[in-house]
């Protein structure tokens, strides 16, 4: 990976960055407004982190992680909610910087496990979170409204 490369937490000002990173992700364009309240609530909250990877020219992707206590697991469980790399950096090791950045926060709080769900049309991402060290251990049921 290149050492131009920071990772930090993220700003209000990166705002517009994420926003354009999840309808890419998404594939549509989301309500802005209610994206912006969502993001304003999400980075503010402790119980989530929200980090950016940026060169000294533009960002190059996003994590966001949210815990909480679970009673199954009788402790704190971390969930993956969004994980971008800009298509013009994907395998450079971006990705690995960022989720090494959640496994130290784990650690250092004890987490229990770490989640994350990919759609099933993303068939390649399965790999990569493998490749990560995500190991394939549930079904997730959806309803949607």
């Amino acid at each position: 990976m290149n050492s131009n490369v920071k990772i930090r937490k993220t700003k209000n000002q990166d705002l517009d960055f994420i926003y354009k990173a999840i309808c890419e992700l998404e594939n549509e364009e989301l309500d802005f407004k209610v994206f912006e309240r969502i993001f304003n609530e999400n980075i503010s909250n402790p119980k989530n982190i929200y980090l950016i990877a940026e060169n000294e020219i533009e960002g190059l992707g996003f994590i966001s992680f949210h815990t909480q206590n679970l009673l199954h697991h009788c402790g704190l469980v971390g969930e993956i909610q969004e994980f971008f790399i800009h298509r013009k950096y994907r395998g450079q090791g971006i990705g690995r910087v960022l989720i090494n950045e959640i496994l130290n926060f784990a650690d250092q709080n004890n987490l229990k496990s770490i989640e994350v769900t990919t759609n099933k049309k993303r068939i390649e991402n399965v790999a990569i979170y493998e490749n990560l060290g995500f190991t394939l251990s549930h079904n997730k049921f959806t309803i949607y409204r």
